[in-house]
């Protein structure tokens, strides 16, 4: 039976907690504990209530899918294999204007098929492209943008653990929303290229035409890619074995050879043997292992809590009762997915991606199917609008994490939240091209599943 005021408690204490800055698994814990005991008023349903969504969540598999994958790409991470990738695509664009900007994309777009956090990447490219292009004359804020504007690519190309916790929160096919995520993952990649393309076209300074190269800063640079010696034998390990483990992974998967819970099992094993192969030490295996436990236990524990919190709303009948507002208000279609966008995009500047699908996603995807939206391209879409909300201020966490890796005084994130405001359009144009056009995202579900 749905009651006002404790609607009105579940939601005004959820937002008070974090607003607070109580940690969102914590707030959506007391909340969903507050919430049964003013739906039921028994302390005997809360604990009943709360043991058998523990349970459930600690038996079920699925959960074990996102640090599996997390492990496969900290293994891949540490090979070495992408950075030998992504000095190939650097070497081979010699003649194309803006080369250092278009190989980050393409770098990441490579390091997304191996990774599914696009905090890693940001990082990752920080510390390889960033040096280089700043030594080529590059604007500061033009080539931090490009960092980490393209980073966002790591959360939509699969495997992605955004996918997999929306896959979790509504019960979808995590092997189907991988799929759909690809067709729009490419065709993003590709309009951030053909952006760096037009910006180097447009303002030829913006990529250091004309100007020499500082040899100084390659100097003191972690990493400079012009002084890294890649043998074809190395170059081909590192090629076919990171194209053959995101073949046999995803592959896998869509062909029903084996669940994604086991796809990202023998995706881990595959990648610690090209690590090993490429030499990483018995030291870099327990590194590896920490990072991983470190970023997943805190995920777990938050879905853990969402699903007690879905739990919540559902009982209480705030999910229900939201939903036949919206249908009942006459809004169109497109209002109703203008209101949801904009709540991601505010919510994207204070919380980070998965705090904001958890708090989400339980209310407003019943909301989107009852107007009719297509169930696949509403969650990428939710994906990409969520991953855009990284990039605005005043917490855009991609954007610090890029000002973090690259330790330089002279660029303030102000620069890098400017320059990331193509990045930031581009992605929104993709969205409304996506629900205008479900196809896009359906074409390749439909055809393999």
């Amino acid at each position: 039976m749905f009651d006002i005021s404790t609607a009105a408690v579940i939601v005004v204490l959820l937002l008070t907690l974090v607003m607070m800055g109580v940690h969102v698994a914590v707030s959506l814990g007391v909340t969903s504990l507050v919430g049964l005991f003013l739906t039921t008023g028994k302390l005997r349903i809360v604990e009943a209530t709360l043991a058998s969504t523990s349970a459930e969540a600690l038996r079920d598999f699925t959960f074990a899918v996102i640090p599996l994958f997390m492990l496969m790409g900290e293994f891949m991470g540490r090979s070495g294999a992408v950075t030998d990738i992504y000095i190939a695509i650097n070497r081979s664009l010699k003649r194309v204007p803006a080369r250092l900007g278009i190989a980050t994309v393409l770098g990441n777009t490579v390091f997304s098929f191996v990774t599914g956090v696009s905090i890693a990447s940001a990082a990752a490219f920080a510390r390889i492209g960033y040096p280089e292009m700043k030594a080529h004359g590059y604007n500061k804020g033009f080539a931090l943008g490009s960092i980490a504007g393209s980073s966002v690519l790591g959360m939509l190309i699969p495997p992605s653990v955004l996918m997999i916790v929306w896959g979790i929160l509504t019960e979808q096919s995590i092997g189907r929303l991988f799929l759909a995520g690809v067709v729009p993952g490419m065709l993003l990649a590709l309009m951030f290229i053909a952006y760096v393309l037009f910006a180097a076209w447009f303002r030829p300074d913006l990529v250091g035409q004309g100007k020499e190269v500082d040899t100084s800063i390659l100097a003191e640079a972690e990493f400079d890619s012009s002084k890294v010696d890649v043998k074809p034998a190395q170059f081909a390990i590192s090629i076919f074995g990171v194209l053959g483990i995101i073949c046999s992974v995803l592959g896998g998967i869509w062909l029903g050879v084996f669940t994604p819970t086991e796809g990202a099992g023998a995706g881990a094993a595959l990648a610690l043997v090209l690590a090993l192969v490429k030499g990483m030490t018995p030291r870099g295996f327990v590194d590896a292992i920490y990072s991983v436990g470190k970023t997943a236990a805190p995920i777990l524990i938050l879905l853990l809590c969402a699903a007690l919190y879905s739990r919540t709303l559902a009982m209480s009948g705030v999910t229900t009762e939201i939903r036949e507002f919206f249908v009942g208000s006459g809004f169109n279609a497109w209002t109703v997915f203008f209101i949801i966008v904009l709540i991601w995009f505010i919510l994207g500047m204070i919380i980070d991606s998965i705090s904001i699908m958890l708090l989400t996603v339980p209310i407003v995807e019943p909301v989107a199917m009852a107007f009719g939206f297509d169930q696949l391209t509403f969650a990428i879409v939710g994906i990409i609008a969520i991953e855009a909300g990284l990039l605005t201020p005043p917490f855009g966490l991609l954007v610090y994490t890029v000002k973090a890796a690259i330790r330089d005084d002279s660029v303030g994130v102000q620069h890098i939240f400017w320059s990331s405001i193509p990045y930031w359009l581009i992605m929104l144009l993709l969205a409304a091209m996506l629900m205008a056009f479900p196809v896009v995202t359906n074409f390749l579900p439909n055809l393999m599943m």
